[in-house]
């Protein structure tokens, strides 16, 4: 049309526009443009929710609006059988869309953030449900703390054996950043009680946790009450990772590991090579950064704790043994997430593994070296602990490192079991050789504690006695 206007001839006008002059003699003759004279197609066939769209289908709509269109077709088919068939599914999901879209309440609007590099980490706890994990054949129940650089995806990832505490919270941050090089700006977490009292909603960071975060020179940040997503960039690397871990265990061949440290090696070899494929992210964000301080900060609660005259302390209702010269002693003792470390003084003189209080009661860790010297100079008493605690099933009663079975069978059994019976005399000695002279796997009433245990639990009692002899 323009280049008519201009004085071209239909023929060259129709060649330049690139259709026939035919076309273009048609095009000049209507009235309008052909995209406006077409005329809209009525429907082909009858609407097959005319008769319980506005009577039925809308007024279940109105009430749960976000209701799917399978409920509602179960629900007309339990109401009013027989009124809509299966192949009508695809239409009625249709016409709830166009619905929603025109009449439907008001939808949350989702605002995209950008994260500069080097502004905000985010850290969280997450559950390894179903990785199954065992440790020396036992399960292990843990958490995995898990740190988060929100623009390099940059991650630290670390094994909890207790709950969400300030301590695991606090370990694993410090650890985060001082393998990372740098600190960023801001560091977003949920609503952790370790680390909010959540009181107000300004200003209410734990003492411990806002005095970490000023160490360190981060402004720490959490999600609002109720709203999840805020805190959504964590939450999606935590279903990667573990999908990735499973994965990884999965073509490991087994799940079980030698030991807590044996597992965490694994998961950070496992970490270091995905976050091997962002260095140049990471580059852009330690260049943002702030430094590292000169030293670091306090990252485990504390405890001051006197050695008892049975060799042990007392640390959050467990009971640990210590080396007997500490007795009478006052011990600083930090707790970590997974050791107490503890202090006389300020000289460092012992680290001991952290145990938690179970359902059933307190824990004991005993550790037989911390004992050893004070069972031996008496063999009919030590004789008479060793069995005690084999029949009471005493798991906590070990050697570092060793597992239980290990445990009992330090030594080979000893011919003669005098010194375990001989205290009670009503039970004469030998009647215990017949007992023990055949590896028996019967049960059998226990001298020591005149109750029925396991057979095998009284020979390994004798085994360590001969163990403990042959120690000194």
């Amino acid at each position: 049309m323009e280049r008519k206007q201009q004085g071209d001839t239909q023929v060259l006008a129709a060649s330049r526009a690139g259709i026939s002059e035919r076309s273009a003699r048609r095009i000049s003759a209507a009235a309008s443009l052909p995209s406006q004279c077409r005329k809209a197609r009525g429907r082909t066939r009858l609407d097959p929710l005319a008769d319980v769209w506005d009577e039925i289908v809308v007024p279940m709509l109105r009430q749960v609006p976000m209701l799917r269109a399978t409920s509602v077709m179960e629900e007309l088919d339990r109401e009013h059988p027989g009124r809509l068939h299966e192949r009508h599914l695809r239409t009625l999901q249709r016409r709830i869309a166009t619905w929603r879209a025109s009449e439907g309440p008001e939808r949350e609007v989702i605002f995209r953030q950008e994260h500069p590099p080097g502004y905000q980490s985010l850290c969280d706890f997450t559950e390894p449900a179903d990785f199954d994990v065992t440790i020396d054949g036992l399960p292990f129940d843990h958490l995995l703390f898990h740190f988060w650089l929100a623009f390099s995806g940059w991650q630290y990832v670390k094994v909890i054996e207790g709950g969400e505490s300030f301590t695991a919270l606090t370990e694993g941050m410090q650890e985060a950043l001082w393998q990372l090089g740098g600190t960023p700006a801001t560091n977003r977490t949920d609503r952790l009680s370790a680390a909010y009292r959540n009181l107000s909603p300004h200003d209410d960071a734990a003492a411990g946790y806002q005095a970490f975060c000023d160490h360190y020179g981060i402004e720490p940040t959490r999600n609002n009450a109720g709203v999840s997503h805020e805190n959504g960039s964590v939450e999606a690397a935590h279903g990667h990772l573990k999908r990735s871990l499973r994965e990884g265990l999965a073509l490991r061949g087994s799940r079980d590991f030698a030991d807590v440290a044996a597992y965490q090696a694994f998961i950070s070899e496992h970490v270091a090579r995905r976050n091997a494929r962002r260095r140049g992210e990471v580059a852009l964000e330690l260049a943002q950064m702030k430094p590292l301080p000169s030293f670091k900060t306090t990252d485990f609660s504390l405890a001051t704790v006197t050695v008892t005259r049975t060799s042990t302390i007392a640390v959050r209702d467990v009971l640990y043994t210590v080396p007997s010269r500490l007795i009478g002693s006052r011990l600083r003792v930090h707790i970590y997430d997974g050791r107490l470390v503890c202090y006389l003084g300020n000289t460092q003189v012992l680290t001991l593994p952290r145990r938690r209080r179970n359902a059933q009661g307190p824990t004991h860790v005993v550790d037989y070296r911390h004992i050893i010297g004070s069972l031996v100079k008496s063999r009919r008493h030590f004789a008479a602990r060793c069995c005690a605690m084999a029949c009471s099933r005493a798991r906590s009663f070990a050697a570092p490192g060793i597992s239980l079975m290990q445990r009992w069978s330090l030594g080979a059994p000893v011919a003669s079991m005098s010194a375990c019976c001989i205290w009670q005399r009503r039970m004469p000695a030998k009647r215990c050789l017949p007992i023990i002279s055949r590896p028996y796997w019967r049960q059998v009433t226990c001298p020591m504690s005149r109750s029925r245990e396991p057979l095998w639990r009284h020979r390994q009692a004798h085994r360590l006695m001969s163990a403990s002899s042959r120690l000194t």
